[in-house]
């Protein structure tokens, strides 16, 4: 007698549900320990991280979840040259005995803006320019606007002008120079014999104006004259010897500073 053949098994097309349903439950999961751990309650993150730990086998007795740190507490800047660290100087401070600090980037940045908006208010924007780089904030004061041709002494008119860019720079402990800078004409005048002389003067005569007017610190002041030889633009042309003929106030940045004799 023949043996009845057994009928084949039934094919279950539906076994991926059970993967399926595993990959859900987990993924649901994960979303449920991101929003835990994106409350602002710590006490809360870390019970939710030692529940993790104590799941998979990695928590001990008594052990408490490490706190996660997610952005380094350690200084960010955005110019490496001009590190935002506030420091102070025992002699620098205000006539009221106020402690100065030092301006870091975003100090020159806001002073920048401030000052620039006083010009275009004023209508000066053409007498005054200013450039953040890694010496620190640089304030340049073009000769039209503040030297006659061929003389150091400040024009009475432009006092004003030099008083509301000094009023906010010296509210800081930052170093100041003043460098003079001339274009390539040669000038041979009794009181002036070269360029040397001419841009040296001007720098002084705003230096002692400064002392005198501000508080600042003549230790924490210099003045230099550079002549023709450090341009900003070509001697070719009328308007770039007119760049060129300047006085650069410059607030000095930390890594500025150590740069200076």
């Amino acid at each position: 007698m023949a043996l009845k053949k057994q009928p084949e098994p039934h094919v279950n097309h539906e076994r991926w549900l059970v993967s399926y349903a595993d990959f859900i439950t987990l993924l649901f999961a994960v979303f449920v320990v991101l929003y835990a751990m994106g409350q602002s309650d710590k006490k809360k993150v870390e019970e939710v991280m030692q529940s993790i730990q104590s799941s998979f086998g990695m928590a001990t007795a008594g052990a408490t979840a490490p706190k996660v740190n997610v952005i380094p507490s350690q200084s960010i800047t955005i110019i490496p040259s001009l590190k935002p660290e506030v420091k102070t100087n025992p002699m620098g401070r205000t006539r009221s005995g106020q402690v100065k600090t030092r301006a870091d980037e975003k100090d020159f940045r806001q002073i920048k803006s401030a000052v620039e908006a006083y010009l275009v208010k004023q209508g000066a924007q053409n007498k005054v320019t200013l450039e953040i780089t890694r010496r620190g904030l640089i304030v340049s004061l073009k000769e039209a606007g503040f030297f006659n041709s061929g003389q150091a002494n400040i024009k009475p008119e432009a006092y004003e002008l030099i008083n509301t860019i000094a009023e906010v720079m010296t509210q800081y402990n930052n170093p100041l120079r003043l460098e003079g800078h001339t274009d390539n004409v040669p000038i041979n005048t009794a009181q002036f014999p070269s360029n040397w002389e001419l841009s040296t003067a001007r720098a002084t005569q705003g230096l002692k104006y400064l002392v005198k007017h501000f508080d600042i610190d003549p230790r924490k002041i210099s003045a230099t004259g550079y002549a023709e030889f450090r341009p900003i633009a070509e001697n070719s042309t009328t308007e770039g010897r007119a760049k060129n003929r300047r006085v650069d106030l410059v607030m000095l940045s930390i890594d500025g500073e150590h740069g200076e004799p």
